[in-house]
């Protein structure tokens, strides 16, 4: 199942039942029952796809399946092939996240691949069988009714709260559609997080650590039996960042192409926005693909920036895809889902619509218990 934090009133109206319907849909009873479909898939594989839009895209498959009573099987995951995903894990989602199906339901469906009865009776499709259109902009599941009717605005953009647009319905799937493949990290990836917190906010924890000794450093070097409120309460805590934390997405690049792209000071200025109302907010946690950025940060001495240690673009005209290459793969998809999970954990975000990654991180946030933490945005999606 999917666990999800925070009340109804912090989540997208219906999130606790759409994310147990989907489980339920997505894991059968009976794999071999010969009521039971699939849809199988590899995952976008052309090297203009970012990411998001590989995520994007099976968000829609996913909603295909659920339509259409199938159960989705994603295979082949381009950037999970490399030396990190070892064994079975390699070149498949499930090196990051937990799978979306049953083993048994994935071995049922590779059967039925290999059957032309199954291929002629439609018990099996892949992605070939449905149009783009129908994969980035088909119909909405309306099997819960119309949930996106009730979202309340928590988007702001140019100062004013979104109230509705055109992609209400798409906006409120995508969430959940997210929310289920990313619901359940791997240790795999568990571990590039933990590296990631430690590399930025190590030395200020052990800092603070230092800070709460009463006395000089203590000379036993055992460790001290743990209690049972150790063992079974506080043991349950994430692990520690400062907060409360911002997270902000700059996307600039290549991205002009299909969004308005603004400077890092109107960002920042939309960072000064939510400090005015929270004093107490000091820290953001910075993606970005520019080191143009990272440098004007040095501008801004009130804040305090994390962000993680990978080499960045120099220039602007440097397409994504060039950029993901200098990176190589492994580098180039663990990264990205640090800082996707780092800014969906946050207590803020501020980003741009208009980028598939924050619409994303958006419904992450979405459909993780910070509605009420509001979104503020650079711009607005181009098909609103």
């Amino acid at each position: 199942m999917v666990s999800i934090a925070g009340s109804d009133g912090e989540n997208y109206p219906l999130t606790r039942k759409v994310q147990r319907d989907i489980w339920i849909h997505q894991h059968p009873l009976n794999c071999s029952s010969p009521n039971v479909k699939f849809l199988v898939t590899d995952w976008e594989k052309s090297p203009g796809y970012g990411i998001g839009a590989q995520i994007a895209g099976m968000c829609g498959l996913l909603g295909i399946a659920i339509k259409e009573g199938r159960v989705l099987v994603t295979n082949y995951y381009n950037r999970a092939d490399h030396g990190g995903c070892k064994g079975s894990s390699r070149s498949s989602w499930s090196c990051y996240f937990f799978p979306e199906t049953s083993l048994e339901c994935r071995q049922r469906a590779y059967e039925l691949m290999k059957s032309e009865e199954a291929w002629s009776k439609g018990i099996v499709t892949t992605k070939e069988n449905y149009t783009s259109k129908h994969i980035w902009a088909g119909p909405t599941p309306r099997k819960w009714g119309l949930p996106w009717d009730y979202l309340q605005p928590t988007t702001d953009i140019n100062g004013t709260l979104l109230a509705s647009h055109r992609k209400m319905d798409r906006r409120w799937w995508r969430a959940q559609a997210v929310r289920y493949l990313m619901r359940f990290p791997t240790e795999y990836t568990c571990n590039l997080m933990n590296e990631a917190r430690h590399i930025a906010f190590g030395k200020l924890a052990a800092k603070m650590v230092l800070q709460s000794l009463a006395g000089d450093w203590p000379k036993e070097s055992g460790a001290k039996p743990r209690s049972d409120i150790d063992e079974y309460v506080w043991s349950n805590h994430k692990p520690w960042v400062p907060r409360p934390l911002l997270g902000m997405h700059v996307r600039m690049g290549d991205k002009a192409c299909e969004m308005k792209v603004v400077g890092f000071e109107e960002y920042m200025h939309l960072a000064d926005r939510i400090r005015r109302h929270f004093p107490y907010l000091t820290s953001i946690w910075l993606s970005t693909e520019m080191q143009e950025v990272i440098d004007k940060t040095r501008e801004y001495s009130h804040w305090n920036f994390h962000y993680t240690r990978v080499k960045r673009q120099f220039r602007t005209n440097m397409s994504m895809a060039d950029y993901e290459a200098s990176l190589g793969r492994e580098t180039s998809t663990n990264y990205p889902l640090v800082n996707f999970l780092m800014a969906a954990d946050s207590d803020f975000f501020v980003g741009a619509l208009g980028s598939t990654w924050s619409y994303l991180i958006d419904g992450m946030r979405n459909t993780g218990g910070k509605v009420m933490a509001g979104y503020l945005s650079v711009n607005k999606d181009r098909f609103w």
